[in-house]
């Protein structure tokens, strides 16, 4: 009797416990669906690009393109305030080229430009020389400048 009672009771657990199947809830935070709004609506506004004082207006619905290009590393060491020193030393002479800093442990780097070419790289080098002792070129993605003619 008992091992017929355990059997019925096996069997109705295993009809209670049993899926739907085909059915998925999702659960996400509504903020996610404004955060996707938010970056269509950034891509499809006109961008502006250029240093300070030219803007250069981009077609709406164009987002600037990422491709390999070139960099030229002025800077590497392991203090952040010099790092800063040397970019607002560079940003000086040089304001309409773009600066960037990274962090890999445990240096700064500090690459300057956006060139399609190792030629244009090489020709901020040679005049970079005097101002800044250690530069070295590198390839890396870049922000392609706009090839659109200027009106």
């Amino acid at each position: 009797m008992k091992k017929l009672l355990t059997g019925i009771l096996c069997c109705f657990s295993a009809v209670v416990m049993a899926q739907t199947k085909g059915v998925v809830a999702v659960v996400k935070d509504p903020m996610i669906d404004s955060l996707i709004a938010k970056r269509i609506e950034l891509n499809l506004k006109p961008a502006t690009t250029g240093g300070p004082g030219t803007v250069i207006p981009v077609r709406p619905g164009t987002t600037i393109v990422s491709q390999m290009g070139y960099r030229v590393q002025i800077y590497y060491g392991s203090d952040r305030r010099e790092v800063y020193n040397e970019q607002s030393k560079f940003n000086s002479s040089y304001p309409e080229l773009n600066t960037y800093i990274t962090y890999k442990q445990p240096n700064y780097y500090l690459r300057v430009g956006d060139f399609r070419t190792r030629l244009e790289a090489q020709r901020l080098l040679n005049e970079l020389r005097p101002m800044f002792p250690t530069l070295f070129i590198f390839r890396e993605k870049i922000n392609a400048p706009n090839l659109e003619p200027q009106q």
